[in-house]
């Protein structure tokens, strides 16, 4: 985790949704339609539907074009595949309470809020719907809708050029290393997200919870800590 005390002053906090706000992951679905044969189920998701082929999903593809080649490869999978994207929000697990109530906290002491997740187009207004803390944010970028997704580059300039934030006082909270990389690349600050009271503990360190007062500016970059 990046150190409060060798960062600048930040003025605004850009958060992932999932594995940070949103507890998502397709074991939630699949568990249950492998019946909680974990092996064959971890063999069905490092072959068939693997995270590689849904990035094409996190870029705006949808699946009606993504799921027929892979179901032709893979016939005996037919149905599994296609719950990939009938059954999405049994991959939602439900909020990650105590990083909600983080940014709720932010948002009363003032301090700009923004969204950046990697989500298929056709799942964020559904999700947007469920969570009703998606709809408190400054402004979100959903790459589904954009054509490109973390860790470009690109997607994190895309944000800060939409809403005029200063990258330098801007911090990112992610739990992949490689987006917390990308963002720094992209002169940002980053967090690697590991719990909420982790997080908490780093924002009461830069001052940016009401109640503490921000620690002196120094560098305005940081690297992720491992």
């Amino acid at each position: 985790m990046t150190d409060p005390g060798t960062t600048g002053r930040i003025r605004a906090v850009v958060f992932d949704l999932g594995g940070v706000l949103l507890d998502w992951n397709p074991r939630y679905l699949y568990r249950k339609l492998f019946d909680g044969d974990d092996d064959a189920m971890e063999r069905f998701l490092a072959a068939v539907c693997t995270m590689e082929w849904h990035h094409a999903h996190d870029l705006g593809v949808p699946p009606e074009r993504t799921t027929p080649p892979l179901v032709t490869a893979h016939p005996e999978y037919e149905q599994l595949i296609w719950a990939w994207s009938r059954r999405s929000e049994e991959m939602v697990a439900g909020p990650i309470d105590g990083t909600v109530e983080l940014l709720a906290e932010l948002k009363e002491a003032g301090v700009p809020c923004y969204a950046l997740t990697n989500m298929e187009r056709e799942t964020y207004p559904l999700r947007r719907e469920r969570f009703a803390f998606l709809s408190w944010f400054d402004g979100t970028v959903v790459s589904g809708f954009e054509g490109v997704a973390k860790p470009e580059v690109a997607v994190f300039e895309l944000l800060l050029n939409r809403f005029d934030l200063d990258p330098s006082t801007t911090v990112l909270i992610d739990d992949s290393p490689a987006n917390v990389r990308a963002a720094t690349r992209a002169g940002m600050q980053a967090i690697e997200f590991g719990s909420p009271d982790q997080l908490r503990d780093w924002l009461r360190q830069a001052g940016l919870l009401a109640g503490f007062t921000s620690l002196p500016p120094s560098s305005p970059t940081a690297g992720p800590c491992r």
